[in-house]
């Protein structure tokens, strides 16, 4: 056998190895296959879907300032979250908080910008936007998907 012909299926196996090790990637469920409870109002058909996968749909679209798309813009929301079996995992106030800055799970931060002060908007947060594989805590399984209902309340003056 040449030496060229050896080094061939090395070469294959090898491409293998690497793609073995680069694991199955972020688990992404089908947004609009999914069952969501009945108490959740999802209402997939009706939502818009951006480039990230995250869902979102204006429940009231506020008559206030705009959420610009930037980062560094100070906000306070009333939010409550739960889990699409319709299990509340949360709810409270948060700000002021600046958007962009990593604080906030991927899609929540996302998902508040553009919203004018005073609307009230539905998140339908996957997996790879939220916590992903590893869940938070004893309330968020790995792998879950988000539901969440955020009111903005302000945007704060930058300092």
């Amino acid at each position: 056998m040449s030496r060229k012909a050896a080094s061939f299926p090395l070469a294959i196996l090898a491409a293998a190895a690497l793609l073995a090790s680069c694991g199955p990637g972020p688990f992404q469920p089908d947004l609009e296959k999914t069952n969501y409870a009945a108490s959740l109002g999802v209402d997939i058909a009706n939502s818009t879907r951006t480039e990230s996968g995250l869902y979102y749909r204006d429940i009231v679209i506020g008559g206030g300032a705009l959420v610009p798309d930037d980062t560094g813009t100070s906000v306070t929301v009333r939010y409550t979250g739960w889990l699409r079996n319709g299990v509340q995992f949360d709810t409270g106030t948060l700000g002021p908080v600046v958007i962009g800055l990593n604080n906030l799970v991927v899609g929540f931060d996302e998902g508040i910008r553009g919203m004018r002060v005073g609307g009230r908007r539905q998140l339908i947060i996957p997996p790879a936007l939220g916590y992903g594989s590893q869940g938070s805590g004893s309330s968020i399984p790995p792998n879950a998907i988000l539901v969440f209902v955020v009111e903005l309340l302000s945007i704060n003056p930058r300092t």
